[in-house]
């Protein structure tokens, strides 16, 4: 996949966004512990940002994926980790299964205001005891009439506490745990949902994370997502497009550390001459740029491959475990390059550091994206070899 001009302006348009709108009030957010989400993806929807894959009906750019990677890559510009998980959720979490599967009424009257930035979307899949094992969730919606009636709970929700809607699973059904899952939307503001907690979280300080609780929450089943019982197979659908995020997303951040540290130890003295004059110091860096150079090829094919109708469960896959370890490696040792300096939360990388760690467990834990390969391998017990299957 090689970027057109329009790829490039879209990027540095991107790129310009988040110097003007982010990254100035980067450490304000941080320390509020939250964005003002309306406001910034207003910004944004105005811009176009929001819906560059999405059906030109719904206010969508109607572009294949390859620009909404480009955005991605380029929203790698931000200095606030916080922020481009937020902006993840709503383009490419929350939302591609009401794009692809839901009717035109219900995505008239949610995609259409998320894409113009007018609402925020949050993702309801995980609770506490059903993380990363998707098909042990417990939130059930049973029919009422003309109404779901929702109980349970949902964890560690992106963008909970200023979401306007919820793109739920929910057990609906008692049937095979693959096959009773649907997606809902829910409006946050419906009576009985509460939002029991803001998280304190270790990283991603500036990204309001919420526990929610659903207690008799009645929506109408118009507001399903495609057909009932098809909500853990459009999940793992969405799974591609947010594992595929997650790895074009770290890219330019990675570089930047990179760049960033090059910098830094340029300048820094000791023992009568820079860090960066240090063999071990410029290979170390050097060998980083070139790993992500190889993961940037991989995102570059998976990319290519989905755009073409290809399943790329298993590119994909190697891309998120990838980017996940890969920013662990990165933020460590250019961390370590910046001494005391690199232990001080003043400077840049501890946010790096801090925030990047998420990666090997949100969206599908490094664990998880083992197995998928392994089984799409045929190298776990019992299973047959995957063939061309990828």
């Amino acid at each position: 996949m090689i970027y057109s001009e329009q790829h490039r302006e879209l990027m540095r348009s991107v790129t310009k966004f988040c110097e003007a709108e982010i990254n100035p009030h980067v450490d304000e957010w941080e320390k509020a512990g939250i964005f003002p989400a309306h406001e910034l993806f207003k910004k944004m929807g105005d811009q176009g940002f929001l819906g560059i894959h999405k059906p030109e009906k719904f206010g969508g750019l109607g572009l294949d994926y390859s620009y909404e990677i480009a955005f991605c890559e380029a929203l790698g510009a931000s200095r606030s980790g916080s922020v481009t998980m937020a902006i993840g959720v709503q383009t490419d979490m929350a939302t591609p299964a009401l794009a692809r599967h839901g009717s035109d009424a219900l995505r008239e009257e949610f995609l259409t205001p998320s894409i113009t930035g007018e609402f925020v979307a949050c993702l309801g899949v995980s609770e506490v005891g059903a993380g990363s094992d998707v098909a042990s969730i417990k939130t059930r919606a049973r029919k009422d009439g003309g109404d779901y009636v929702i109980d349970g709970g949902k964890m560690w929700t992106t963008n909970g506490i200023q979401a306007d809607w919820m793109c739920l699973l929910a057990n609906t059904g008692d049937g095979p745990v693959h096959r009773n899952k649907t997606l809902i939307c829910v409006p946050m503001k419906t009576k009985g949902v509460e939002i029991a907690r803001k998280l304190d979280k270790l990283g991603m300080r500036a990204s309001d994370t919420a526990q929610i609780f659903f207690d008799g929450v009645r929506v109408p089943q118009r507001y399903r997502v495609g057909e009932e019982g098809m909500g853990f197979i459009y999940q793992m659908q969405q799974f591609q497009e947010e594992r595929l995020w997650a790895a074009a997303g770290g890219l330019v951040k990675m570089e930047r550390a990179i760049a960033d540290t090059i910098d830094y130890t340029r300048n820094r003295i000791a023992f009568g001459q820079s860090i960066l004059d240090n063999q071990v110091v410029h290979y170390k860096l050097a060998e980083l740029q070139t790993k992500v150079e190889l993961l940037r090829s991989l995102v570059y094919r998976a990319v290519e491959e989905y755009i073409n109708g290809a399943d790329i469960t298993k590119l994909a896959s190697m891309a998120k475990l990838t980017v996940g370890r890969l920013q662990r490696e990165v933020a460590d040792s250019c961390l370590q390059y910046y001494g005391g300096m690199g232990f001080m939360n003043e400077t840049e990388i501890t946010r790096f550091f801090r925030d990047g760690r998420l990666t090997s467990i949100g969206g599908g834990a490094d664990e998880i994206m083992l197995a998928i390969i392994c089984k799409l391998m045929g190298t776990l017990p019992g299973k047959p070899p995957a063939g061309s299957n990828h």
